[in-house]
C-alpha cells in the first residue's frame, strides 16, 4: 500500500513533465485543504500521478493497488472520496462500488474506466459510482470532478438534515410519508415507488412551482442515492408521470420547460 501526505509531499520544480502540469493548475487549495481522497488503481503510473497531482494541490491521498484493501483502509482512518479503477484485475469494480454504496452511503465514488461502452458507464453510475472519467485520463479534471462532488457532497449533508424534520410532503390530495416512503393516493391506496421514483417526487416537492433542470433533478435526487442517471431522467419522470397524473384528464403535476429542464405545477403543504 502508498500513502502519500499532502503535508509530507514536495512538488517537482521542473519546468516540464509533471512540474509545469502541477503549475498550470488554478484550483483554490481552501476548497479541497484537508480532503482525504483513496485512489484504487493497479496502475503505478496512474496511482502515482493521482497521488502527486492531488498531493500539490493540498488534497491527502491514499493509494491502493487493490479492492480488497479498501475497507481496512476505510476502518482506520476517515475517507472523503474515493477514485475507484474499473478495472481491477480478478476484481469486479462495479461490485466494489455496488458493496461500498451499501455500507457507507454517503462516500462521493469517481470510477476510472478503459470502456468506452455507454452501457458500462451508466452500470456503473446506477450501481453506485457519482461519476466517471474515462482512461487516459487529465489530472486536473479529476481535481474538478472530486472538487464537484464533494460540494455537492456537502450541501445535500445540509439538505439532508432539514429533511429529517419534514414526516410528510402533502399535494393535489396525494401524500407522500417521507420517513416510511410511502405514496398515498387521493383515494386512499398505496401507490408503490422505486427508490428512484421517490428519491426524484422529494426532488420536486422540496421545490414546488419552481423549474428545475435535469443537472439540478440528478444533484437532489442523489441526496438519497444514486440511480438517477442524466441520460435516464427524462424516462424516470415519465414512469413517475404515469403513477400520479391520473389517467385521461388533463392533469400536469410535472411540466416540461423546453430547454430548461421541469416544473412541479402543484403547490406543496409541509407536514412536520
Amino acid at each position: 500500500m502508498e500513502c502519500v501526505n499532502c503535508h509530507e509531499w514536495a512538488p517537482a520544480r521542473q519546468e516540464n513533465g509533471l512540474g509545469l502540469l502541477f503549475k498550470m493548475s488554478s484550483v483554490d487549495a481552501s476548497q479541497v485543504s484537508g480532503v482525504h481522497v483513496l485512489a484504487v488503481d493497479d496502475d503505478p503510473y496512474a496511482r502515482q500521478l493521482i497521488a502527486d497531482y492531488l498531493g500539490y494541490n493540498e488534497i491527502r491521498v491514499t493509494a491502493l493497488d487493490s479492492g480488497r484493501q479498501i475497507r481496512d483502509v476505510m476502518a482506520r482512518d476517515s475517507i472523503d472520496l474515493l477514485v475507484l479503477d474499473l478495472g481491477l484485475p480478478g476484481e469486479n469494480g462495479l461490485e466494489i462500488a455496488r458493496k461500498l454504496r451499501e455500507d457507507v452511503a454517503g462516500l462521493p465514488i469517481i470510477m476510472l474506466t478503459a470502456r468506452r461502452d455507454e452501457a458500462d458507464r451508466v452500470m456503473g453510475l446506477e450501481l453506485g459510482a457519482d461519476d466517471y472519467l474515462t482512461k487516459p485520463f487529465s489530472p486536473r479534471e479529476l481535481l474538478a470532478r472530486i472538487r464537484a462532488l464533494l460540494r455537492r457532497s456537502r450541501t445535500h449533508q445540509t439538505v439532508a438534515d432539514g429533511l429529517q424534520k419534514i414526516r410528510a410532503y402533502r399535494f393535489a390530495g396525494w401524500q407522500l410519508n417521507v420517513r416510511l416512503r410511502r405514496l398515498t393516493a387521493p383515494a386512499g391506496e398505496t401507490v408503490p415507488l422505486t427508490n428512484a421514483e421517490f428519491n426524484l417526487l422529494v426532488a420536486f416537492l422540496a421545490a414546488p412551482q419552481r423549474v428545475l433542470s435535469r443537472d439540478q433533478l440528478i444533484g437532489r435526487s442523489r441526496l438519497h442515492n444514486d440511480e438517477v442517471y442524466d441520460r435516464s431522467i427524462d424516462s424516470q419522470i415519465a414512469r413517475l408521470r404515469r403513477k400520479i397524473e391520473p389517467r385521461g384528464e388533463q392533469v400536469r403535476l410535472i411540466g416540461t420547460e423546453r430547454g430548461s429542464g421541469y416544473i412541479f405545477t402543484a403547490a406543496v403543504e409541509i407536514v412536520r
